[in-house]
């Protein structure tokens, strides 16, 4: 206890992250390593790690930058990724997830990371930092390279939960609007809804009744509504947000992944293939670095888990200090913002709408009911 009490003073005035060192298929050995690349880069954090704290102590102690940096939660079980959500709901209590986003709950930290059981870890945050007032479904949102200026898309759901109804569509692009101006400085988002064509007569019924409400909320939301958009525009510049349901947001960003692999190594296999090719690779070299760099999924790992009372960000299980060190910099940056609060607010705001607009349908019907009985 004294050594946590010498290490909050050391901490005094940085925001601290809450990390949950078990979760990712690598071990803790790669989840020190990002957050010592994390420490490295920025003065401004510190960190709770949850896990056996004997294991943990002696990975960090190899880490001069963390000296001092680091409290420590001992929590022997681990949520594995076969483990079901429900069974970590009801056994979880001594892991290192719930250990990690209990810190959040009590106030000792500002985020929670893990490389977890997504599943898992989306359930294990509902139940112990519930859902934000008006949120029926919380999203899972993810930065996609784009062409944009900012570089980036905010895509959501990708995978909080396979299904979505208008009105969540609705309640994602809100979260999404409130997150891009807080992760990007972009003060009026512009919005697409997901669909098979642009045309405003396909898709489903539950699509064209989001594509109503979200350009009915658009100018009180401050945010442009483009239309339906699709699946070419993901990567494109006619939209900051893209809004969409759980499983179709999951599938778009797997097979995301899959291409961005398969360029890099249809690159490196071209580039090899005899000494002239390889003479202009060395040519090339910094350009190709650079596109190395834009397609590399590490630098925006960390999908950020909106309409909770917290932030929740999930790291790619298979992520190695790169990656955990970029979900730890989303974690701080959204902190730092101030964005829990921020969102809170907005979805507050929204509820507020939605509450006025029912009121006003039911007055509408009331007054409709009076003069059918006047007459």
């Amino acid at each position: 206890m004294a050594g946590n009490t010498h290490q909050n003073q050391k901490n005094a005035g940085r925001i601290i992250i809450s990390v949950d060192a078990m979760g990712g298929d690598a071990g803790p050995a790669v989840v020190v390593a990002g957050i010592a690349m994390s420490a490295d880069k920025n003065p401004d954090i510190g960190f709770i790690l949850h896990g056996p704290e004997d294991e943990l102590k002696a990975l960090v102690a190899k880490k001069r930058v963390l000296d001092g940096r680091v409290e420590f939660r001992d929590a022997r079980d681990v949520v594995t990724m076969h483990d079901k959500p429900s069974q970590v709901m009801r056994n979880g209590k001594g892991t290192s997830m719930w250990s990690a986003l209990d810190s959040v709950k009590q106030g000792e930290a500002a985020g929670a990371v893990s490389c977890g059981n997504t599943g898992a870890l989306m359930a294990l945050s509902m139940l112990r930092l519930r859902k934000l007032p008006g949120v029926n479904r919380p999203a899972i949102a993810i930065l996609w390279p784009s062409l944009n200026p900012q570089g980036f898309n905010v895509m959501l759901d990708v995978g909080a939960d396979v299904r979505a109804d208008a009105q969540d569509l609705l309640q994602y692009a809100l979260m999404g609007t409130s997150y891009v101006r807080n992760s990007m400085d972009i003060a009026r988002p512009r919005v697409g809804l997901l669909n098979v064509g642009t045309e405003e007569h396909k898709g489903n019924a539950e699509l064209k009744e989001a594509h109503g409400l979200i350009a009915s909320y658009a100018e009180d939301a401050s945010f442009d509504f483009v239309g339906f958009v699709e699946g070419s525009d993901i990567p494109g510049d006619v939209a900051d947000v893209i809004v969409t349901d759980g499983f179709t947001g999951n599938v778009a960003i797997k097979t995301g992944e899959g291409t961005a692999s398969l360029m890099r190594t249809a690159l490196r296999d071209a580039f090899s293939y005899s000494i002239l090719s390889k003479f202009a690779a060395l040519l090339a070299m910094t350009s190709l670095k650079r596109l190395s760099k834009r397609l590399d999924p590490r630098r925006v790992n960390g999908g950020v888990f909106l309409g909770l009372n917290g932030t929740v960000v999930k790291s790619h299980g298979g992520a190695d200090a790169t990656g955990v060190s970029a979900a730890v910099k989303l974690a701080f940056r959204l902190a730092q913002q101030g964005f829990a609060e921020k969102l809170a607010a907005r979805v507050a705001s929204s509820v507020a709408l939605t509450q006025d607009d029912v009121a006003q349908t039911s007055d509408t019907a009331a007054d409709k009911a009076t003069t059918k009985k006047d007459l």
